[in-house]
């Protein structure tokens, strides 16, 4: 099933679901005849979009992303399909800052609108640091936050007008009004705050653009056939190639986003060891092998190295992991001037103490591309695109892995690894 191991929330319950198609419908997209559905906090619906043959049904310009709220249950599920890696952090703020509302509408209707800014299609890379806020523009099908509005309005002028009372109209206007919202005064019904700051991120535009804002200085490393590359705001803007490993690694180091390998974390952390094994399984599956039956199988992991020792040599991947975890005994800091520019990130993790440890760990997973937890947990899009090519057996062998080695505990295995 696509987006196996993703939370999801399923909607079944025939209300909710004439609900959804009137978000749809307002959208001027067509309503789905569907008897149940999975979404994910933004109310994208992997069975929705196949239904109407189009993942960006919510993101129609990859930009100003719409969203639709069938329960406030949303806030803790997965963002799985998203133009922005920070989608997923603007609605958990949306959510977290306005949970009464939410809670309040989504009890009489649905919750759907755009997450705005002031670009409305993106042409080149200018326009992608043009987005410095984005606003939530929101709706409802009963139209309860614009009656909240004008129920608002008629109450302020009851309360300053004097003669206010005498108007028979407004009184049974408001009455009418209050029948569909209940008293505002202790269930408000307008989002206290909707507009947040979007800085920090990664777009998929151009084949995946990552942009970095530190204090006097932003950082875009994207490739260099990006519109725009080297060419937008060049007095304000360092442009880095994506292609470009060294440049990558010693802007992330030297910005203090990067944890390079030392004997400290290694010596805590298991994602060394993880990415052996992993790396192990690529290489046997690319390779034709049998797969083992967990991802924590030293003695696999020994056997098939010694059997195929000429094309372990050859990636190099292994040796330099056994190398680096042999250093980190001594707790030594390994020196990666030692290191092939293409491996240095096999080697490395965000620092966690960095604001932006997940968007480090995400570009990190690029250049790893056989650590299939860190890309699952960072680079989702990414993960879900590498499964269509994936062998059976690897792709069986991956959500067996996930499941023992991971989701299990995840707070835990995720401390575990990254943190």
């Amino acid at each position: 099933m696509p987006y196996s191991f993703t939370q999801l929330l399923t909607i079944d319950e025939p209300h909710l679901i004439e609900r959804y198609n009137r978000a749809l419908k307002a959208f001027d997209v067509k309503p789905v005849k569907l008897d149940t559905f999975r979404i994910d906090m933004t109310g994208f619906s992997p069975e929705v979009a196949e239904a109407l043959g189009d993942e960006d049904y919510l993101d129609p310009k990859r930009v100003n992303r719409r969203f639709i709220i069938l329960s406030p249950e949303q806030a803790t599920l997965s963002v799985v399909h998203s133009s922005f890696s920070n989608t997923r952090d603007l609605m958990l703020d949306f959510f977290e800052s306005n949970r009464r509302v939410l809670y309040a509408l989504t009890i009489k209707d649905v919750v759907y609108g755009e997450i705005e800014d002031s670009v409305f299609e993106v042409d080149d890379i200018d326009d992608l640091l043009a987005i410095e806020q984005v606003e939530f523009k929101i709706g409802t099908h009963e139209n309860l936050t614009e009656k909240t509005n004008q129920l608002n309005f008629m109450i302020d002028k009851l309360l300053k007008e004097p003669d206010a009372w005498r108007d028979d109209a407004m009184l049974h206007e408001m009455v009418e009004i209050v029948k569909q919202t209940g008293d505002i005064r202790d269930n408000a019904l307008v989002p206290e705050q909707v507009i947040f700051r979007h800085e920090t991120f990664w777009a998929n535009h151009f084949g995946g653009t990552y942009v970095f804002n530190d204090e006097n200085m932003i950082t875009v490393i994207s490739d260099p056939s990006a519109r725009g590359f080297r060419k937008s705001r060049p007095w304000q803007v360092g442009y880095i190639d994506i292609n470009d490993e060294a440049s990558v690694y010693k802007f992330l180091e030297e910005s203090g986003r990067l944890q390079p390998p030392l004997g400290s974390w290694i010596e805590r952390s298991k994602l060394l060891d993880y990415r052996k094994h992993m790396a192990a399984v690529w290489l046997a599956d690319k390779n034709g092998d049998e797969l083992p039956h967990s991802l924590i199988n030293q003695t696999w992991v020994r056997r098939w190295v010694r059997e195929n020792a000429r094309l372990v040599k050859e990636n190099n991947i292994i040796p330099l992991i056994d190398w680096a975890r042999d250093e980190a005994d001594d707790w030594k800091n390994i020196q990666m001037s030692n290191v092939e520019d293409d491996l240095k990130f096999v080697l490395c993790r965000a620092d966690p103490d960095h604001s932006d440890m997940e968007l480090t760990n995400r570009l990190i997973s690029h250049y790893v591309p056989f650590d299939f937890i860190t890309r699952f947990e960072f680079n989702r899009p990414e993960f879900h695109r590498d499964r269509q090519d994936w062998s059976k057996a690897y792709a069986d062998f991956v959500a067996m892995a996930l499941e023992n080695t991971y989701l299990g505990n995840r707070n835990k295995a995720f401390d575990d690894l990254y943190v």
